[in-house]
């Protein structure tokens, strides 16, 4: 009996956890150092998800898009971003209460703020990414939505533009009176088929890539570090917990009306890579193979909803962002007014959506609220310790409510699912 895809990636998560505790960073085998092994493995899975990801999502959403109407489009788009804004105000209003409830950052926290004086060459490096950041990048969204040169875009990894494009496209390919409509069409669905057989392929090789991720991840993070900043690790997990298996679930039975049960089962695959690689984007043609054959959605569903949500669906980030700053100011002894808190959600919620295509985006949008509330940068180097972890399961709830959007928005449109 073949063992379960998800039942593997559990499995080489545990196994690279125990190696990455027992090796350590400086172990070496046969001269070779085991991490500098573990990243090697784990860069090849990456980059060969990576690899995947332009040629799938333009052949998904122009083949999708050359079966639906102007009105169809419309109604879509509207209910798609309805549930994106709804479903990441409720997770930053989640973070909000858990970090005020918890208060994370009260208490003697003078040993914190004393940390952050040292001469720290890594939280250096992170300010310089982030310094001069302001609310004004989130008007870059809009920007990088209309790319001057497709290729470039498709170059350099800008998936709003590529699917901009990709809409514009299908929607006048679907239109078409040209002879030559029909070939196109066919070359574009041929091409979706293509790729999907190519992103089974590259999972039979998720455990071993997880594995490498995972392993390098432990033996170079550790978790010691963790002990003084344990009850904002709480206060985070807590958070993504209750948004994953609480808010999410009742959008599913309640508005969906399927089970989500089912729905987790058939999206194990795609967290668990998606907590390995701490990328929505990189996990994106995993996570439409997942909601296609596992949950029943749609081509047509799945390849408008999903390439948009990997690109500006950040639940998981969103939260993370309310409540490292929270946490920030409550270790800076500021106490928050209701108004105050009112503009850190504001702002959670729009840098979530604004500046996610920029590198260090959750830590940028941070940056964007402390200086809005009026604290100083360098507070972002108490979340430095926990981020990868922390990065790597908001990674997985960003991807699990783009998931739960596309059954949502399929039941909507009248699809027949798998969940049921």
């Amino acid at each position: 009996m073949k063992l379960a895809l998800h039942w593997q990636i559990a499995i080489a998560m545990v196994l690279a956890a125990l190696a990455g505790v027992l090796g350590g960073a400086d172990a070496h085998l046969f001269g070779i150092r085991l991490t500098d092994s573990y990243e090697f493995v784990g860069t090849l899975f990456l980059n060969a998800l990576k690899m995947l990801i332009v040629p799938l999502v333009v052949s998904s959403i122009i083949s999708g898009m050359a079966g639906i109407g102007g009105d169809k489009l419309e109604r879509l788009g509207g209910k798609t971003l309805l549930f994106y804004t709804g479903s990441s105000l409720i997770a930053i209003l989640i973070g909000l209460a858990v970090v005020n409830v918890i208060a994370p950052g009260s208490g003697d926290t003078q040993e914190l703020v004393h940390s952050l004086s040292g001469d720290d060459p890594e939280l250096a490096a992170t300010l310089a990414k982030v310094e001069g950041r302001s609310a004004s990048d989130i008007v870059q969204v809009f920007e990088r939505m209309i790319p001057t040169n497709i290729v470039a875009a498709a170059a350099d990894g800008q998936m709003l533009g590529l699917i901009f494009f990709s809409l514009l496209f299908g929607f006048f390919l679907a239109r078409s009176h040209s002879p030559y409509a029909g070939t196109l069409t066919h070359f574009w669905q041929g091409l979706m088929d293509i790729m999907t057989e190519i992103t089974l392929w590259v999972m039979k090789f998720a455990p071993i890539g997880v594995f490498g991720l995972i392993a390098k991840t432990v033996a170079t993070t550790g978790f010691d570090a963790f002990i003084p900043l344990l009850k904002f690790f709480i206060a985070v997990v807590l958070a993504l917990a209750l948004h994953t298996f609480v808010a999410l679930p009742l959008a599913l039975r309640f508005i969906a009306k399927v089970n989500p049960v089912k729905h987790y089962q058939a999206m194990a695959p795609a967290m668990l890579t998606a907590f390995s690689t701490a990328s929505s984007s990189a996990t994106l043609p995993l996570t439409m193979e997942c909601v296609r054959e596992r949950s029943g959605v749609s081509h047509r569903t799945s390849g408008f909803v999903l390439p948009l949500g990997a690109t500006v669906n950040m639940d998981g980030t969103a939260l993370y962002e309310c409540v490292a700053a929270m946490f920030i100011a409550q270790v800076y002894g500021l106490d928050l007014s209701l108004m105050q808190q009112f503009t850190v959600v504001l702002v959670a919620l729009l840098t979530s959506i604004g500046v996610a295509g920029i590198p260090a985006a959750s830590l940028v949008a941070i940056s964007v609220i402390l200086g809005t509330i009026g604290l100083p940068l360098e507070g972002i180097g108490l979340l430095l310790v926990t981020d990868r972890i922390l990065d790597m399961l908001r990674t997985a709830v960003n991807v699990f409510s783009d998931s739960c959007c596309a059954v949502v928005i399929a039941r909507s449109e009248g699809e027949d699912t798998l969940l049921r």
